[in-house]
């Protein structure tokens, strides 16, 4: 691990972390058991007490602090679990290393399986194919679509589907619409329900309101496809015969996971999960790469949906830091893939984390939690994660805010954003239904 130190990639990994400068004692606080750089070794106390190997007792304090309002206001029930770092240095742990239901923080294991398994640019094909000839603008046999796993084939998407139908030629199907493969539709996974909506979408003559509202929103200029399809849609595992007529490709995965985590969205979390081969499979690769014991990361699906799903708030700070670091040889960084604060919307619009914060948040019946990083002066990047027990959402999420409000306070505002957090792609206007992703492979 010593040679660590002497090579690049330490060096990155400190950079990502926002440490400017190694402390002495950075090799023994590198060291824990079955970890890797990245994480450190925190000794909570078993009164339940937050202590770290070097605790920072001034945060220990605001942890402290921060813990007795929640009591006095009777916010809490059962355990509450904080873990603080500054980039790779522990300053305070509340249970930090104890399995606790994490929600929607769970999300950030599947975004860091995902970009494991595919890479940031990975795309999505929905393939479509026609079973006989096209003659007169008639496409003379079925029209396959072939799913490949794209959580996010909504109605711009099919639209743009149907749009490049007609520039091929085609403007009626003879046959049935033939779904195949893992297709999905504006969340649908029965494949006849699915493929209903797409039929829908591929005819502008005979839209429903929500089609119309969806399609009044995109780009000025889009065409109204105008594809009709005569039989019925139909479901089949295996469909051979028929060429290929185009290839749609889906938003690049940094997209989508950036849509997943400042909406929350749990059906595109589970279809992901899926593709990857399942819960435990996301487990597996979550905990190899943020280099947390498997012990401190429990998952039964990809969303968070249930108490089941269970991590440690270092688990949750491992796993983001561990996501940085593998976009560190990108142009992308955290802020492409979770919300920030001040310039996101979704599950932050009404909350008040400090300005530039990068974080997931997660709810459920019983559980409030965050986790992210902040920026600050004193500190560089402040890692963080918070998982209260509690029913009243409003007012434990009011108290998250303004415990990050105080350590910002203490530490100071970042004159400058740092790197590792600085936003390239804007997630309030995905590209949906943009037509340079239709391939259009007429005779291949």
């Amino acid at each position: 691990m010593l040679d660590l130190f002497s090579s690049g990639i330490m060096s990155l990994w400190l950079d990502m972390a926002g440490v400017r400068s190694v402390g002495a004692n950075t090799v023994s606080v590198l060291a824990w058991e079955g970890g890797v750089p990245g994480l450190v070794m925190a000794v909570d106390l078993a009164n339940g007490g937050v202590s770290v190997a070097n605790p920072d007792l001034p945060t220990a304090v605001a942890v402290q602090e921060f813990l007795k309002d929640l009591r006095v206001k009777g916010l809490t029930e059962g355990s509450q679990g904080v873990w603080v770092q500054a980039g790779m240095l522990p300053l305070v742990s509340q249970q930090g290393t104890t399995l606790m239901p994490g929600a929607s923080l769970t999300k950030i294991a599947t975004s860091l399986a995902s970009l494991e398994t595919w890479g940031a640019n990975y795309q999505f094909e929905t393939r479509f194919r026609g079973t006989g000839q096209i003659k007169n603008g008639v496409l003379q046999g079925d029209l396959v679509v072939s799913g490949g796993g794209d959580p996010l084939f909504v109605w711009e998407e099919a639209i743009a589907v149907g749009n490049a139908l007609n520039d091929m030629g085609i403007r009626r199907v003879a046959g049935n619409l033939v779904v195949t493969g893992n297709f999905r539709m504006n969340n649908q996974s029965d494949p006849v329900t699915a493929g209903e909506l797409l039929r829908q979408a591929l005819d502008g003559r005979s839209w429903a309101s929500e089609v119309q509202s969806i399609y009044s929103k995109m780009p000025p200029g889009t065409k109204r496809p105008q594809v009709s399809v005569v039989g019925g849609t139909v479901a089949e595992k295996f469909v051979g015969s028929g060429r290929l007529l185009m290839v749609r490709r889906s938003l690049p995965l940094v997209e989508i996971l950036k849509q997943m985590n400042v909406h929350s969205d749990n059906d595109i979390a589970q279809m992901l999960a899926d593709n990857l081969g399942g819960a435990k499979i996301v487990q597996q690769q979550a905990t190899w790469a943020a280099g947390v014991p498997a012990a401190e990361l429990q998952l039964v699906n990809g969303s968070g949906l249930g108490v089941e799903n269970q991590m440690s708030p270092r688990a949750a700070c491992a796993m983001m830091q561990a996501i940085g670091r593998f976009l560190q040889t990108t142009p992308l960084t955290i802020a492409d893939l979770f919300p920030v604060s001040g310039r996101d919307r979704g599950t932050l619009e009404h909350r008040h984390i400090p300005p530039y914060a990068v974080v997931k948040t997660g709810t459920l019946d019983s559980v409030i939690a965050l986790a992210g990083a902040i920026p600050t002066r004193d500190r560089g990047l402040v890692w963080f994660a918070i998982i209260n027990r509690g029913t009243d959402w409003d007012s434990l999420r009011a108290q998250q805010d303004l415990f990050l409000q105080k350590l910002v306070q203490r530490w100071g505002t970042a004159s400058t954003l740092p790197l590792a957090i600085t936003p390239h792609i804007d997630g309030t206007r995905p590209a949906l239904g943009a037509a340079n992703r239709s391939d259009i492979l007429l005779g291949g």
